[in-house]
C-alpha cells in the first residue's frame, strides 16, 4: 500500500532528523521543515489509529541522553514537548476551546527559545541538582556546569521542594565572540547559537561552559510543595504522591503560571517575558508584539508559547503522552531580512561547476548569526529572479541554516550576465544535459586540480596502483603537480622526494614511480577517460574509442561526425569538441605522447552486446542513502553495466534509484512519471537477460 509506505518512511525519516538536533546537535533541516513532516506523519497517524506503535516519532520526545557531562537522571516531573500549531487560526480556536469549559481562563504569552532544555532541582532554597531533557523521561545530571552559568541561583528564598525548567541559550554577542576566536584560531565555527549551547552544556568542563558565557531563563515551575521545618530530600526515584504525604500541600507556585513566574523573579531568578491575557484577541497581539520584536532580541526565538494561567485547568486538555497539557507553541513563519546586493560572487567548485553567490552591501542578523552572502544556485536561477548587482532582495535561512535568496523586491538597472569563461583559467564554461548547471572543463584548471589529478590516476581511468589521493594533494601543495603531464616528470625528482618523504620511503617512492611507468602502455580510451571530459565516462570512453584508432583522431573529429555515435548527444559532442579545441589541451596531449604515454590502440575492441551491458542506454539517478554503494561507487557500477549516470531528475531519466531519506529528487520523479526502482531492482537488472522486467 502506497500510504502505509510513505508513512513508515516519514518516520525513518523523522527519526533521523530527530537524533540530529537531539543528539548530535547538528541539524540538516529547518525547524519548519521538520514540522511539515511531522505534520504529514500526524495526519497520516489520524486517518490509520491502529497504525500508531510506541516508537512511532508521534508518541515520543527529543533524543537519547548523552554521557559526556554526567550520569544519567530520572526526571522528578517528565520534561514533554509542547503541541506546535502554525497559523493564528489555530491558536484562536484553541483559546476559545479553552474558554468553552473554563470561561475565566487566562492566558500567559511568552517567547519560545530556541535553546536546550534544563531543569533545576532546589531543596530549602539550595541547588541540588541540575538535569537536561534527554529523551523527556530521563536526562543527564549537568549541576557543576549549571552552577557556573551566571542566571542559575545556587540559592533561591523559596522554602521547601521546587523543580524549575528552563532554556538554556547562548546570546547573540557570545555567540559572535566564539566563532571570532575560532576564525583566529583556524579552526571550526559554530553552525548556530542554539548547537554551541547545546553542545557547551554537555562539556566535561565546566570552565569551558563558564568561558563561553551560556544564560537561561526559567520558564515553568514543575513542582512546587512546603515541607515545612521538615528537610526532605527529593531523590530520583520519589513520587509525587510521596512527597505530598511526607510535605503536605502545593504552595502557591503550583496555582498560577503567571504568578509563580513573578515570585521567582522577585526572589532573583531570571524568567522569561511573558504577558498576561484573557481574550483570543489579546492572546493574537501578543503573539503579534513577540514576532515583531525577533530581530531586537538578544538571543533567537523559535515561536511563541501560550499556555492556560490557571495550571489546575490544565489537566483538562491533555495532549498525549508526549506534550504538555494545557500548552500550544505557534511557530513563525522562517526570518526573512531585505538586503542590497552588491556583488555575485563566481566560484569553481571542485568538479569544475560554477557556483554562485551573492555578496550583500551590509550584513543582516538571521537565526543567529551575522550573514553577508547568500547562495544564488546557478545562472538561470539568478536570471529568472531577476538578481543583479544594485538589486534589492529577500533573504532567508534555507533550512535555517544556509542563506538564500528567494526574492527580489527592487530590481537593478542592468540584467546580470552569466559568466562565458571560466573565472579562474579563463577556459569555455560548457552547460550539463537537462540542467542549468554550467562547467570548466579544462582539467589543468587550478581550482580543480587535484580531484583531477586523483581523477586520472584512478582505477577507472589511468590505474596508477598505490598513487592515492593523498599523494596526490600533497605533490599538488609542494608544485611538483601543475597538470597531468607533471605526473610522468615525477621520477625526475626521485632523490628529492625520498629526501622529503612525500611519497614514503625509498621503497614506497619506488614503487608508485613503477606504477607510473606501467601505466603509459595502457589502452587510450583509459587516457580519454582520465580527461574527466564531462558525459565521458569509463564505459562510454571505450566505446568512443572503437571508432578511433587514437586520441589525435578522436580530437580531428567535428560534432557531427560525433553525433552518430552510439549514446553520443549533441551535449556530450559539444564537451569533447570543446576540451580538443582548446590550445592548452592539445599542447597537454603532445606532452604525454612525447613522454611515451599511449594514445593510439594497439587493436580494435570486439563491439559488446547488450547482453554485456545491460543498462546499455538507459540513464539512471540516485537519491538517498543506499546500503551496498556510495555515491562514487554506484556511479561507477552503472557507468560498468552501460548505463549514464547523472545527478539530477528530468524527462530524459529512465530510472530513479531510491535509498532511505531520499530527498527532492523523489518528488520530482513522480511528477514526471519516472520509475523508481530500489538498489535490489537495480542489481537484478544488471543479471542477464533481467533488465528488461524492470
Amino acid at each position: 500500500m502506497e500510504e502505509k509506505s510513505r508513512y513508515e518512511e516519514l518516520k525513518k525519516t523523522i527519526d533521523y532528523h530527530m537524533d540530529r538536533y537531539y543528539n548530535e546537535d547538528a541539524p540538516e533541516i529547518s525547524d519548519y521543515a521538520y514540522d511539515q513532516l511531522m505534520l504529514e506523519l500526524k495526519e497520516i497517524e489520524r486517518r490509520h489509529p491502529d497504525w500508531v506503535t510506541p516508537d512511532s516519532p508521534t508518541q515520543k520526545v527529543g533524543g537519547s541522553t548523552k554521557r559526556e557531562a554526567g550520569v544519567e537522571v530520572t526526571h522528578h516531573v517528565p520534561m514533554l514537548s509542547i503541541q506546535d500549531v502554525f497559523t493564528m487560526d489555530e491558536v484562536a480556536v484553541w483559546v476559545e476551546d479553552v474558554r468553552r469549559v473554563h470561561p475565566d481562563a487566562r492566558f500567559c504569552v511568552e517567547e519560545k527559545i530556541d535553546g536546550l532544555s534544563m531543569s533545576l532541582r532546589y531543596q530549602d532554597g539550595r541547588l541540588i541538582l541540575a538535569e537536561t531533557r534527554g529523551d523527556g523521561l530521563v536526562g543527564e545530571d549537568v549541576t557543576q556546569n549549571a552552577r557556573v552559568i551566571p542566571d542559575v541561583k545556587n540559592k533561591i528564598d523559596i522554602p521547601g521542594y521546587v523543580e524549575l525548567r528552563g532554556e538554556v541559550y547562548m546570546s547573540h554577542q557570545d555567540f559572535d565572540r566564539f566563532n571570532e576566536e575560532q576564525e583566529a584560531a583556524g579552526k571550526k565555527t559554530a553552525a548556530n547559537p542554539r548547537n554551541l549551547a547545546a553542545g557547551t552544556l554537555r562539556q566535561l568542563d565546566s570552565g569551558i561552559v563558564k568561558k563561553r558565557g551560556l544564560r537561561m531563563f526559567v520558564f515553568n515551575v514543575q513542582d512546587a510543595y512546603d515541607n515545612g521545618t521538615k528537610q526532605t530530600h527529593i531523590n530520583d526515584t520519589t513520587t509525587r504522591e510521596h512527597v505530598q504525604r511526607i510535605s503536605g500541600q502545593p504552595v502557591d507556585l503550583m496555582s498560577s503560571h503567571a504568578a509563580a513566574l513573578d515570585v521567582l523573579r522577585e526572589s532573583g531568578v531570571i524568567t522569561v517575558p511573558h504577558t498576561l491575557c484573557t481574550t483570543p484577541e489579546e492572546v493574537l497581539a501578543a503573539i503579534d508584539a513577540i514576532g515583531e520584536s525577533r530581530g531586537e532580541l538578544c538571543h533567537d526565538i523559535d515561536g511563541a508559547v501560550v499556555k492556560i494561567d490557571q495550571i489546575a485547568y490544565r489537566s483538562d486538555f491533555p495532549a498525549g503522552s508526549k506534550y504538555s497539557a494545557g500548552h500550544i507553541a505557534y511557530k513563525y513563519p522562517p526570518e526573512e531580512k531585505e538586503v542590497v546586493i552588491d556583488q555575485i560572487e563566481v566560484n569553481v567548485g571542485r568538479t569544475g561547476k560554477m557556483t554562485f553567490r551573492a555578496i550583500f552591501r551590509e550584513p543582516v542578523r538571521l537565526c543567529g548569526t551575522n550573514v553577508q552572502k547568500a547562495t544564488l544556485h546557478n545562472a538561470d536561477f539568478i536570471q529568472m529572479m531577476g538578481v543583479a548587482e544594485g538589486c534589492t532582495a529577500v533573504c532567508r535561512k534555507q533550512g535555517e541554516i544556509i542563506p538564500a535568496i528567494v526574492g527580489v523586491t527592487k530590481k537593478a538597472e542592468n540584467e546580470y550576465e552569466p559568466p562565458t569563461v571560466c573565472p579562474v583559467c579563463a577556459s569555455p564554461l560548457v552547460r550539463e544535459e537537462d540542467t542549468s548547471d554550467i562547467y570548466c572543463v579544462n582539467p589543468s584548471c587550478p581550482a580543480q586540480l587535484k580531484r583531477t589529478l586523483a581523477y586520472f590516476a584512478g582505477k577507472d581511468a589511468m590505474d596508477i596502483k598505490n598513487f592515492g589521493t593523498r599523494y596526490v594533494e600533497s605533490l599538488v601543495e609542494q608544485g611538483y603537480l601543475k597538470n597531468i603531464a607533471d605526473i610522468y616528470r615525477l621520477y625526475q625528482y626521485r632523490d628529492e622526494l625520498i629526501e622529503k618523504g612525500i611519497l614514503g620511503k625509498e621503497k614506497n617512492t619506488d614503487r608508485i614511480l613503477d606504477s607510473i611507468e606501467t601505466s603509459k602502455q595502457n589502452e587510450p580510451d583509459r587516457l580519454l577517460t582520465g580527461f574527466a571530459i564531462r558525459n565521458v565516462g569509463r564505459i562510454s570512453a571505450r566505446q568512443i574509442m572503437r571508432h578511433y584508432r587514437s586520441i589525435r583522431d578522436l580530437a580531428q573529429a567535428d560534432a557531427e561526425e560525433l553525433m552518430q555515435l552510439p549514446d553520443v548527444g549533441e551535449v556530450t559532442a559539444h564537451a569533447i569538441r570543446t576540451f580538443f579545441a582548446d590550445a592548452r589541451n592539445m599542447e597537454l596531449l603532445r606532452q604525454l605522447e612525447e613522454m611515451g604515454v599511449r594514445t593510439a590502440s594497439s587493436a580494435p575492441e570486439p563491439e559488446l552486446s547488450a547482453e554485456d551491458l545491460p543498462l546499455a542506454g538507459l540513464t539512471i539517478v540516485v537519491t538517498g542513502t543506499l546500503s551496498r554503494f556510495g555515491r562514487k561507487e554506484i556511479a561507477e557500477f552503472i557507468e560498468n553495466h552501460g548505463g549514464k549516470y547523472t545527478g539530477s531528475v528530468s524527462k530524459k531519466t529512465d530510472y530513479l534509484v531510491a535509498g532511505e531519506n531520499a530527498g527532492s529528487k523523489m518528488e520530482k520523479a513522480k511528477s514526471l512519471g519516472v520509475p523508481v526502482i530500489t538498489e535490489e531492482k537495480l542489481l537484478q537488472m544488471t543479471e542477464k537477460g533481467s533488465f528488461q522486467t524492470a
